[in-house]
């Protein structure tokens, strides 16, 4: 196998060598289940399950981890909304999500852990940065990382390390590039998280996990200390794979990931789709609009998964048509011998790894 990847980290196309061949760990970053995921998140998840089509096509033995983010602010504000608990509010979403990957063929990932199976994990994920005297308690309660006693930070979103605001401390899920500044690893339990089931002893402090210290403990705890390929939205970027790294690496000493795949944005009128900007759609709106999933999955794999896409009803009735035709093309090549179908396979090959070239 050949095949080039451009790597966030390095911002440079690299030839693509699993740490040990033929195995190949890929962690991906799933959806948080506090309301149903929209279609430009799938674009995504689209990209994804054809890179790992590939790799196993090529013969590599992928193991591939989406997680499920089940407790985060947004699953725990929703569900406060709502008057449940955390795991009934959030136990449909992920249940509707698992119908969508259904519908648009997703291959399933080899494991999906939920964010609240794996708390133990996460707890000794943050007594070792403890230790390690990278992470510091704060005079909230909570548990942070101090950016500055991480000689790495920055280094995949390019954060201007003079203006990183160390000390300064930030304690939501989702911040500003601008904004660098000592992220939390455990925030002390509040009651609105007691009401709704979403609190944990430790022994910090009762509270619950940070949301990016989540994917760490998963990703070691089923891929070990060095991930092949993790991948994901460009919004991802910063904060969230940006602190995985510091807190990864600050616990292991070792690298923690060695390709990063970023996919971009699917926009809708000019506007990136998402739920900030009342702009979605979702799966189940095409299902219900009555589009075939092979047109959705010709649309995104048409365009660089690497280049904002326009989601329209004329570009995907244009490719509705090109599905149609691919599909009468693999019933053409079912009905030739062997030999001569074989042939065609390294055209179809070629077509696979153009799409993830710059």
């Amino acid at each position: 196998m050949k095949l080039r990847l451009y790597n966030t980290l390095t911002r440079r196309l690299e030839e693509f060598v699993p740490l040990a061949p033929p195995r190949v760990t890929l962690y991906t970053c799933g959806p948080t289940v506090w309301n149903y995921a929209h279609i430009g998140n799938f674009r995504t998840f689209i990209f994804e399950d054809l890179l790992r089509r590939y790799l196993e096509y090529a013969g590599c033995i992928v193991e591939h981890v989406m997680n499920l983010t089940d407790v985060d602010d947004r699953t725990i504000a929703a569900a406060a909304r709502a008057g449940v608990a955390l795991v009934r509010h959030t136990a449909p979403f992920a249940d509707a999500f698992f119908e969508d990957s259904r519908y648009l063929r997703l291959a399933p990932a080899h494991h999906y852990p939920r964010a609240t199976d794996f708390v133990p994990q996460m707890v000794a994920l943050v007594e070792r940065l403890l230790e390690r005297g990278v992470a510091y308690r704060g005079d909230d309660g909570g548990v942070y990382f101090a950016i500055d006693r991480f000689a790495g930070y920055g280094r995949l979103s390019r954060v201007d390390r003079r203006e990183l605001k160390a000390g300064a401390r930030v304690s939501s899920d989702e911040y500003d590039k601008a904004d660098a500044r000592d992220f939390v690893l455990w925030k002390a339990a509040k009651p609105e998280d007691d009401a709704v089931g979403a609190a944990w002893d430790a022994p910090f402090g009762r509270g619950r996990p940070g949301w990016h210290l989540e994917c760490s403990a998963m990703a070691q705890h089923f891929l070990g200390d060095t991930v092949d390929i993790h991948a994901g939205g460009v919004d991802l970027i910063f904060p969230h794979h940006e602190d995985e790294i510091a807190q990864s690496e600050a616990a292991t000493g070792k690298p923690f990931v060695r390709y990063w795949l970023h996919a971009e944005f699917l926009q809708v009128g000019g506007t990136k789709m998402s739920k900030r900007y009342g702009n979605i759609v979702t799966a189940r709106d095409l299902r219900e609009d009555g589009w075939d999933p092979a047109a959705i999955r010709t649309l995104f794999c048409s365009t660089q998964y690497r280049k904002q896409l326009q989601l329209t009803d004329d570009a995907l009735r244009a490719a509705a048509a090109g599905a149609s035709r691919l599909a009468e093309f693999r019933a053409r090549l079912a009905g030739v011998a062997p030999g001569a179908a074989h042939g065609a396979l390294p055209e179809m090959a070629g077509r696979l790894e153009a799409e993830f070239r710059a």
